[in-house]
C-alpha cells in the first residue's frame, strides 16, 4: 500500500495528463494550496546557475515575495533551496532573519511561510512556498503532503533534466558524424586528385586546416563546395574513381 496522502496527486496520472515540465510543476502549486487551507499563495523556484525564479505560482501572494527575495539575494525560499532543508517563518514581525524581507512581507499582507526544497543539492535546487495572512499559518498545513509534492517535483524535475540531456547528446552525436561524413568525402576528393592513400589525404588536409587556422570540418566543407558547386550533404562519401 502507498504511503501518500490521500490528498496528493498521483504523479504517474499527472505525467500522463501534462504535456510539459512547467503544466506539471503547475498541478504541483495548485496542489500545495489545496493542502494549506489557510493560505493565500503557493509557489515553486527553481535555481539555475545561481538565478533564482518562479517557475509557477498559485493563489496571490507568492510572485511579490519571491520577487522580493530574489532582488535582495536572501530570504526563507532561497535559504530552503541553498540548503535544502525545510524553513518555517511562524511570524514576520517577529522575525529579524533576512533583512529587510520579513518586514515587508507583513506589510504586504503575510504573517506567515513554509518552504520545503526540491532537488536539494542539485544544478536544478528549488523549493516548494507557501505563504499564509496570519500566524502560524502552516500548522493547518498538511505538512507530509507538501513534502511528498515537493519530492514528486524533484521527480520530475530529474527525468526532464535526462530528457534533456538525451536529446543534447543526440544533437552532439548526429553533428559529429555529419561532420565526420565531410571530412570523408573531402579525403576521398583529395585521394583522387593526390592519388594517396586515406591517411596521407587526412594528414594533408589536417596541415591545410592548421596553415590556415580554420577548422577541419570548415576547411573539408569548403573544398567540396568548391568542387561539386554545392556545400556538402551527409549522406555516400565521396570516393576516387578507380
Amino acid at each position: 500500500m502507498s504511503d501518500q496522502p490521500p490528498d496528493v496527486p498521483d504523479v504517474t496520472s499527472l505525467l500522463l495528463s501534462t504535456d510539459t515540465l512547467e503544466q506539471f510543476l503547475q498541478s504541483m502549486a495548485d496542489s500545495a494550496l489545496a493542502l494549506s487551507p489557510t493560505a493565500d499563495g503557493s509557489g515553486i523556484t527553481l535555481e539555475r546557475q545561481g538565478r533564482p525564479m518562479t517557475v509557477v505560482s498559485a493563489g496571490t501572494s507568492g510572485p511579490a515575495l519571491d520577487e522580493a527575495q530574489y532582488g535582495q539575494n536572501d530570504g526563507p525560499c532561497l535559504e530552503s533551496l541553498r540548503l535544502g532543508k525545510e524553513i518555517e517563518v511562524p511570524d514576520m514581525l517577529d522575525d529579524d532573519r533576512w533583512g529587510p524581507y520579513p518586514a515587508y512581507a507583513a506589510a504586504s499582507g503575510t504573517r506567515s511561510s513554509l518552504s520545503v526544497p526540491v532537488a536539494a543539492h542539485t544544478h536544478t535546487a528549488g523549493a516548494l512556498n507557501v505563504y499564509f495572512p496570519q500566524p502560524l499559518g502552516f500548522a493547518e498545513a498538511d505538512r507530509n503532503g507538501l513534502r511528498a509534492l515537493a519530492a514528486q517535483a524533484t521527480g520530475a524535475i530529474a527525468l526532464a533534466q535526462r530528457i534533456a540531456d538525451a536529446r543534447q547528446y543526440a544533437a552532439d552525436l548526429e553533428t559529429a558524424m555529419q561532420s565526420r561524413s565531410i571530412i570523408d568525402q573531402a579525403i576521398g576528393v583529395i585521394m583522387g586528385q593526390q592519388r594517396c592513400t586515406a591517411d596521407e589525404a587526412f594528414t594533408i588536409l589536417r596541415k591545410a586546416s592548421q596553415h590556415r587556422n580554420v577548422k577541419l570540418r570548415d576547411l573539408c566543407a569548403r573544398l567540396i563546395t568548391d568542387i561539386s558547386g554545392s556545400p556538402p550533404g551527409s549522406g555516400t562519401p565521396l570516393r576516387p574513381r578507380p
